[in-house]
């Protein structure tokens, strides 16, 4: 559940049309929902190896790239951290909410209605999640269920489309010719994997609370809720791309943006009350994600000691709720919402969330091997869910393959933005740059000016579990008795 909670999001109702306007032909569209699964196996597989090596680690890859680089000192985890901060705007999940609902009560989708309602929505949510955890959790439980039910539905609907029980006269006219307008344009193909991995986020969910699991074996428990969760999603998955094209006319679903299933919905029921009710769980679906946003892992970088005024950040007043980093969630989510063309916000939005992650994880990759290398050379045992070095290769390559072809130049209209193609793949270097200076600023500059410097604690909690954390130690006289170790980073 805690897998299909991240993996069940608003990517299989608003990317497909995008995919298939990259790629030109059908048979590349159901082709890329096959192949990204494959890859996020690929990964799991990996993960197990690396969950192995650190049984008792919650956190997933920042364990893993802490461990594999430990140097620089508390590089990783400081990039990590600032990374998080500022890629956590919640407007993809804003910008779809705003089209499905503009589609459904008829108003014509334009630049101020899109950003308007977006940003109105994220207020809402977030405001939610700022004032009441109770609440905000109730309702996440809620939509969560909307987003099976809309999933199931559309899949349903497909089958019923080609078995000839709907309107649809020709339900096979898509897959007469599948291959036809097939593009073959690199900037092309790693813009459709890249959609089709955006909805594929989330497989790796339970590998965050690894530490958490009980029982005999916790690697193997999360390494089969990974599987079978994705086995179910990538069927779901594949059953409604099949849906789509089943009612829909390829030519239509290349132009629909993001609102290919309220496309279908308008092909398969018509004028029917379901044409105008079933978005409305697509919708919802987009609101779901909004609420379980990055606040809580914001106040915990804010506890750690990485963001300024970490006390701030840190307080759960006045409503117990983390209010801080809600705000500051908020006003990202405003600010890109604002910042950038309604028609281009949601394409350029994931493809900038995705690209400094390929970097974490191709370093993750490579990080497998080092670590190998390095227990083998301490003389541990070898990992008991070691993994083929194929696998790891063919996992690299798809990593550099994406950080590679978007700077190639795509064809003419198969760009997924209305300005430059490559804009993403700076501003996500650009993001990682940031962090070098930031983690220079306040982990190397700030010492050398403050006469300390940053050292890491390990305490030994009351239920026998260890914990670690980053204090100050002053080289000569503390200003104040009460300052002599400052916290900075705690983890477990």
């Amino acid at each position: 559940m805690l897998n299909l909670g991240q993996l069940l999001g608003s990517g299989i109702f608003s990317v497909p049309g995008v995919v298939l306007n990259s790629v030109g032909s059908v048979g590349l569209l159901l082709t890329f929902w096959i192949i990204a699964p494959i890859f996020a196996f690929v990964a799991l597989s990996a993960y197990a190896e690396l969950a192995s090596m650190f049984p008792l680690r919650s956190g997933a890859e920042v364990v893993y790239l802490e461990q594999a680089y430990p140097r620089p000192r508390f590089f990783v985890p400081t990039t990590f951290a600032v990374t998080t901060v500022l890629l956590s705007f919640s407007a993809t999940n804003s910008v779809v909410f705003a089209q499905y609902v503009l589609h459904i009560f008829d108003v014509p989708v334009t630049e101020f209605s899109q950003t308007a309602l977006a940003i109105a929505v994220a207020t809402v949510c977030i405001g939610v999640v700022g004032v009441s955890t109770k609440l905000s959790l109730r309702l996440v439980n809620i939509l969560t269920a909307f987003k099976v039910l809309s999933l199931v539905f559309v899949a349903g609907a497909g089958i019923a489309v080609l078995t000839g029980l709907t309107r649809i006269v020709d339900p096979f006219a898509n897959f007469a010719d599948p291959w036809h307008g097939s593009s073959g344009n690199p900037n092309a193909l790693a813009t459709a994997l890249v959609k089709t991995n955006f909805a594929f986020v989330g497989w790796a969910n339970a590998f965050n609370v690894l530490g958490e699991v009980r029982g005999k074996s916790p690697v193997r428990t999360v390494r089969n809720a990974g599987a079978i969760s994705l086995v179910l999603v990538t069927l779901l998955f594949f059953l409604v791309n099949v849906a789509y094209v089943a009612a829909v006319p390829a030519d239509e679903i290349k132009r629909s943006g993001q609102l290919v299933a309220a496309l279908f919905f308008d092909k398969v029921f018509g004028a029917h009350w379901a044409s105008k009710i079933l978005p409305i769980l697509v919708a919802l679906s987009c609101v779901g994600n909004i609420t379980v946003g990055q606040a809580r892992v914001i106040r915990e970088v804010a506890r750690q000691g990485l963001l300024p005024y970490p006390q701030f950040f840190a307080s759960t007043k006045p409503f117990g709720t983390p209010l801080a980093p809600v705000a500051l969630k908020y006003v990202l989510t405003a600010l890109v919402i604002l910042a950038l063309p309604a028609k281009d916000a949601f394409n350029f939005l994931l493809d900038l969330a995705s690209y400094p992650n390929l970097v974490f994880t191709a370093a993750t990759a490579v990080g497998v091997w080092l670590l190998r290398r390095r227990r083998a050379a301490e003389g541990l045992p070898r990992s008991p869910y070691q993994v083929w070095n194929i696998v790891l290769v063919v996992w690299f390559l798809k990593c550099m393959f994406l950080l590679v072809m978007p700077w190639i130049p795509p064809e003419d209209g198969h760009a997924d933005v209305s300005f430059w193609y490559a804009t993403y793949c700076v501003v996500g270097l650009g993001i990682l740059a940031l962090c070098g200076v930031y983690y220079y600023v306040w982990i190397i500059l700030l010492p050398q000016l403050g006469g300390y410097e940053v050292v890491e604690e390990v305490i030994e909690l009351s239920d026998g579990a260890r914990t670690s954390h980053l204090v100050r130690k002053y080289k000569t006289h503390p200003p104040r008795e009460d300052s002599e170790e400052t916290p900075l980073l705690s983890s477990t």
